[in-house]
């Protein structure tokens, strides 16, 4: 891909733009704010498909058994925002990538290729993803030109600069990460450590903007009183509502232009200013992100 059409799709999205949501959404709790955000951001945001996507940890037996976690999940949610799962929700990959030259083919890579392929230079999809990359990475594979119809927003790693990409979404897969960000796709990086992990909220503001405003409100603050565990003085990062946040505002969260890393086997980055360029989200507005978030949850 040309490098000034590269910058061009990098560009802040301006107006209506269409996307698709991958997402690990039984991980922990944030998913389903990002979930529920996107699809009722529909000023700024026309959400065509949500991607169930691996994840292996204590609220999973393995990466294939989180993703269908996340894929019944995503069926509750849907179900409680009164959208049809048919045709819109879809599985993705049951294991983390192993070899590049042998791509997962799941309901989510598959379709992520239909859905980029009816996209226009001047009106790309956009996949939000959420988890780790494993959907992406596959379709990139399957279809390497549908890197010129779509432009990806994550939120995985840390900043170049810190000492190590050891997080949850990169570290799951690897290899996926290293497709992706070899492939010259645009790419848009939100940063866990240190910009996203600012973007806490606590149970005492939850019950003061979603208890009781309607089902979804009371799931979602549920959800994170029950993943508390009781515990005192206790905050949590909603980490995946950002990536979402960055296509309905993006002043919200500010970004700078870098040249892709080099994502090495010991999951640190290496720079390389011959590569080409994505964009690194900087810092955020807490506050702002936090009360559009409520305002659309609470109607």
């Amino acid at each position: 891909m040309d490098e000034t059409l590269r910058l061009k799709k990098l560009e802040p999205p301006k107006g209506k733009v269409r996307m698709v949501l991958d997402t690990d959404t039984y991980n922990e709790i944030d998913d389903q704010f990002a979930l529920a955000y996107a699809y009722l951001s529909k000023d700024k945001l026309e959400l065509e498909a949500v991607y169930a996507a691996p994840y292996f940890n204590n609220r999973s037996t393995s990466a294939g058994d989180g993703m269908e976690k996340s894929y019944q999940e995503i069926l509750r949610l849907l179900g409680m925002l009164g959208k049809s799962p048919e045709g819109f929700a879809f599985r993705g990959s049951d294991r983390y990538l192993e070899d590049a030259a042998r791509p997962i083919r799941s309901e989510a890579a598959l379709d992520l290729i239909k859905k980029a392929q009816t996209a226009t230079p001047d009106n790309p999809l956009y996949v939000v993803t959420v988890g780790c990359i494993t959907n992406i990475a596959s379709a990139i594979l399957i279809e390497p030109k549908i890197i010129e119809k779509i432009v990806i927003v994550w939120l995985g790693g840390n900043s170049l600069y810190w000492p190590t990409q050891k997080e949850f979404n990169l570290m799951q897969d690897v290899k996926a990460a290293q497709v992706v960000l070899n492939s010259g796709v645009p790419i848009v990086i939100m940063p866990c450590q240190p910009v996203v992990a600012n973007f806490h909220t606590t149970i005492p503001e939850l019950e003061l903007y979603l208890k009781g405003k309607n089902k979804l409100s009371d799931y979602l603050l549920n959800s994170t009183v029950e993943y508390s565990g009781g515990r005192d003085t206790w905050s949590k990062v909603i980490w995946d509502v950002t990536a979402v946040a960055w296509l309905v505002n993006p002043s919200w969260i500010p970004t700078n232009i870098e040249h892709s890393p080099i994502l090495t086997d010991q999951v640190t980055y290496s720079s390389d200013h011959s590569r080409h360029f994505i964009r690194m989200a900087t810092s955020l507005n807490r506050d702002a992100i936090f009360r559009d978030l409520f305002t659309k949850i609470a109607r």
